[in-house]
């Protein structure tokens, strides 16, 4: 199942709300900050870390105005989407998660410059697998490696990229490590 068809199976978030509440960098990044706060945070932290990313600075360094600005975007704009979109709750400067939140956990699949797109990479080694096994099939390789050899080979390629794959994917949901995925190197 997509994992669009799973958001509207379990939510009662559309996927065009769910691309909007994530379109935003401030957005995604008050729901990371509060996924890896087990889901709750207040809206001073949350604009102290929110004006660090954006500046490329420690939270120690972010002056009064850079808190400010991002403050009051966050109080004016974004919470009152979030709210409206039941993810978060939000009484007197204290944000937490509602489980409709749960429905943000899909991941953001961030293709480094110098990388290829996982799609991609598994239609290379399928078509690495399938000439692998013609050629064992038409016996280029020497009789005295068993044909299952090339078939276990087959097998652990594929179970190998899939575990670093399934490990990427969950290192790119919101809330785990310390930054957002979007602003990791």
């Amino acid at each position: 199942m997509s994992s669009t068809k799973q958001i509207e199976k379990n939510s009662s978030l559309s996927t065009d709300e769910v691309h909007e509440l994530l379109s935003n960098p401030r957005r995604r990044h008050a729901i990371h900050i509060m996924k890896h706060d087990d889901g709750t945070t207040d809206l001073s932290t949350l604009a102290e870390e929110v004006a660090a990313w954006e500046n490329d600075k420690p939270v120690t360094e972010v002056t009064s105005d850079e808190r400010h600005l991002v403050y009051s975007s966050i109080q004016q704009n974004h919470i009152p989407q979030m709210e409206r979109a039941g993810v978060i709750t939000h009484d007197r400067g204290e944000l937490e998660l509602t489980d409709a939140a749960k429905s943000l956990d899909i991941y953001m699949d961030i293709v480094p410059e110098n990388s290829i797109p996982w799609g991609e990479y598994y239609l290379g080694l399928s078509a690495f697998s399938l000439a692998l096994v013609a050629a064992v099939w038409f016996g280029i390789f020497p009789e005295w490696i068993p044909g299952l050899a090339w078939a276990a080979l087959i097998g652990v390629l594929f179970a190998v990229s899939a575990t670093y794959h399934v490990y990427k994917s969950r290192d790119m949901l919101l809330g785990s490590g310390e930054e957002p995925p979007d602003l990791r190197p």
